[in-house]
């Protein structure tokens, strides 16, 4: 694929690379997602993060077709939870929490059915699946060191929730100069409010966090290779 390209964005076209570009898909686990996970089980609607999973899958197809990088990540823990802070454990006050048993197995408990990524977008042999204790993706991961040894500078980032795991992540990315491209419509929060505001930081002060577009207008572009 020829470079560089240019995607339509907010708040100016997002310049890069294919070759120095990865797509990050951020906790599509079931825990999250699925109905009957633990998300749902926090009493939370997963429609909006159901909504995301379509989209996300195409450029999945997409950067797959091109022969671009891919990398997964879930958030979850040991199963002896040496990795948990008790403080995080004991946030909430849940009746089920992290590491009790729930419909999926150990909540958000490496190993468990729960914790897996989403049958729709399931990593194939060879694409990286990075195992977070906390919400950001670079936070005790071995994720740098992924993205440096296949030589990227840019994200394409996607996945949940967008106010917390994916806006960590594109907060810990941009302090280490990666640049980051936000799908909106590939993100996606339980709550509406949060949504709107998460996407509106990334993209304020001229981009202080990054880029944010959609995935139409990243596929016409990839997949047409227009500069």
């Amino acid at each position: 694929m020829r470079g560089p390209l240019a995607v339509p964005a907010e708040p100016y076209e997002f310049a890069f690379e294919p070759s120095q570009t990865a797509l990050l898909v951020i906790d599509m686990q079931r825990d999250f997602v699925d109905r009957g996970g633990f998300g749902e089980m926090l009493g939370n609607d997963v429609a909006p993060l159901r909504r995301a999973v379509e989209p996300t899958r195409r450029v999945l197809d997409a950067f797959r077709r091109a022969r671009l990088p891919v990398v997964h990540t879930r958030e979850g823990h040991r199963p002896d939870l040496s990795d948990c802070p008790p403080s995080k454990r004991a946030r909430g006050k849940l009746a089920v929490g992290i590491g009790d048993p729930g419909p999926m197995g150990r909540v958000l408990v490496r190993g468990e059915h729960g914790h897996d990524i989403i049958d729709d977008l399931k990593p194939l042999p060879g694409e990286p699946v990075i195992d977070k204790p906390g919400k950001g993706a670079f936070y005790a991961t071995d994720l740098e060191l992924v993205l440096r040894d296949k030589g990227i500078r840019s994200l394409v980032v996607t996945g949940v929730t967008t106010e917390v795991c994916v806006h960590t992540t594109v907060r810990e990315a941009n302090d280490r100069g990666y640049e980051c491209l936000v799908l909106e419509d590939c993100v996606g929060s339980y709550f509406p409010e949060f949504q709107a505001a998460a996407i509106k930081m990334i993209k304020a002060q001229g981009g202080i966090f990054g880029w944010v577009s959609t995935s139409r207008q990243l596929l016409e572009v990839l997949e047409g290779g227009r500069p």
